[in-house]
């Protein structure tokens, strides 16, 4: 059940809910650029470039179809794709000595990697019509401040870009903002940030959000939590909120948005999802948690906030109503339910299992898709949270990465190498099993009718070939 209490400063007027949600502003959906995680709005929906459904991108399984270019990526990292004009980003993190070791389909493996020696935390740049590599900047070299799960990166989090601002967060190894060229405009130093659970660091993975002229960052380090906006101008702070009363750890980016004249900054974590006015860090609404582990980034579709996560039993989602103000407690104990006129649901739906652990949902025409680390997808009606199906994708097919929603077709990339590509509906229908022959922890890309797909290799851009 639902409780609801209202800060005191919540007025009548904020409390008027409509079933269809408030008036959001919207996101625009350049067909050119891709310019955060996931893309304009953090939505990852692109509509209207034509993307191939089918593909071999395995060198090994036979001659490369769909394939305009490929480029090595050196060292590693989960950091995605991100596009501006004609030029692609990513982040990486290079060993000084020998390679970085991944843990593949390693199921519930709690460790630490033990990793040992330097490494060089760099932004790369690359062009976006031929893979010729355009610049490469090291951001900080040394020996890692925090360590990282066997399954992660020292470069997990993506760069997002504004105008002629490349902002790119490293975690412990800094915030460094550099312009299109690869010149380093500013950076600053954001302490340790130690993200860990059971006592072991399990690494950094928060991408930076930028909107009006500010930045956006996560340091929900289990000892002292934190979230901040900077001017992206200069670096300087603006302000931020100590979290240690609502967050214990998260890895998830900020959601950014307008609503009904509200700039509102959305932050997934465990026991509390938090919604922080924008310009002045005042919490606007709190929504108690479920998963304790909180991976996925919230975001908005419907005109309503999409929010899930996952672990310790609990897989939850929620969809709530931007207007909301004040504590949402979501209680099982009938008893304490409260259903009054004046203070209407401020979920448009929620289920208590059904979540996703690490992948970032999409919303794909009416469906809300979900894809798992075990290989399982789940699809949800996106209006009623009626649940559709439930389908494992094949062997090993672990979803790391963010489902996309492509021409109205959901991309699901795999730790087993292989893209699946999903027919958007009710019924579960697939439509491809593309092979790229490397692992897919990276979520995806797309601009200019163009798929860019981050492997632990390579950077590969799949599009119509003749």
């Amino acid at each position: 059940m639902i409780r609801s209490k209202l800060f005191p400063s919540t007025s009548l007027l904020t409390l008027l809910f409509v079933a269809v949600g408030p008036s959001v502003a919207a996101y625009s959906q350049s067909t050119t650029d891709w310019p955060s995680f996931r893309g304009p709005g953090g939505r990852g929906v692109a509509d209207g470039g034509e993307v191939p459904t089918q593909w071999n991108a395995d060198s090994e399984d036979g001659p490369n179809e769909g394939v305009l270019w490929e480029a090595e990526v050196p060292g590693l990292g989960h950091s995605s794709p991100v596009i501006v004009g004609e030029r692609i980003f990513l982040l990486t993190a290079v060993p000084d000595e020998g390679e970085t070791e991944l843990n593949i389909a390693a199921g519930g493996n709690i460790d630490a990697a033990e990793d040992g020696g330097s490494y060089s935390w760099i932004i790369l740049c690359y062009d976006k019509s031929t893979g010729e590599e355009l610049w490469r900047k090291t951001a900080h070299h040394g020996e890692p401040k925090a360590t990282r799960h066997s399954k992660a990166t020292h470069a997990n989090s993506s760069v997002c870009v504004d105008g002629d601002r490349v902002v790119a967060c490293f975690g412990s190894e800094g915030l460094h903002c550099y312009d299109l060229d690869g010149t380093l405009i500013w950076e600053r130093d954001l302490g340790v940030i130690d993200v860990s659970k059971y006592g072991i660091g399990w690494g950094y993975a928060s991408s930076p959000a930028i909107h009006g002229g500010r930045v956006a960052v996560i340091g929900d380090d289990p000892d002292h939590p934190f979230v901040t906006v900077l001017q992206l101008s200069d670096g300087e702070e603006v302000w931020r909120s100590d979290r240690s009363e609502v967050c214990e750890r998260s890895w998830g980016s900020p959601l950014i948005f307008e609503a009904d004249g509200v700039t509102q900054m959305v932050v997934n974590g465990f026991p509390w999802i938090v919604s922080y006015d924008f310009e002045t860090g005042e919490e606007l609404w709190r929504l108690e948690g479920g998963g304790d582990n909180p991976i996925p980034t919230p975001f908005i579709a419907n005109g309503w906030i999409y929010i899930t996560n996952a672990h310790g039993g609990k897989a939850p989602i929620y969809v709530v109503r931007p207007e909301t103000r004040g504590t949402v407690l979501i209680d099982s104990d009938e008893e304490s339910e409260e259903e009054s006129d004046d203070e209407p649901n401020p979920l448009v739906w929620s289920v208590e299992r059904g979540g996703s652990y690490m992948s970032t949902p999409v919303v794909s025409g009416d469906y809300l898709y979900l894809g798992n680390s075990n290989g399982v997808v789940r699809c949800f009606h996106a209006i009623t949270g009626e649940k559709m199906f439930e389908k494992r994708l094949g062997k090993e097919a672990g979803v790391i990465a963010s489902l996309l929603s492509v021409d109205g077709n959901v991309v699901c990339a795999s730790e087993n190498g292989t893209v699946y590509v999903l027919k958007s509906g009710p019924e579960y229908e697939s439509l491809a099993e593309n092979p790229m022959g490397e692992p897919c922890f990276a979520t995806p890309a797309v601009a200019g009718g163009v798929l860019f797909i981050r492997t632990t290799k390579r950077l590969v851009a799949i599009g119509k070939t003749e």
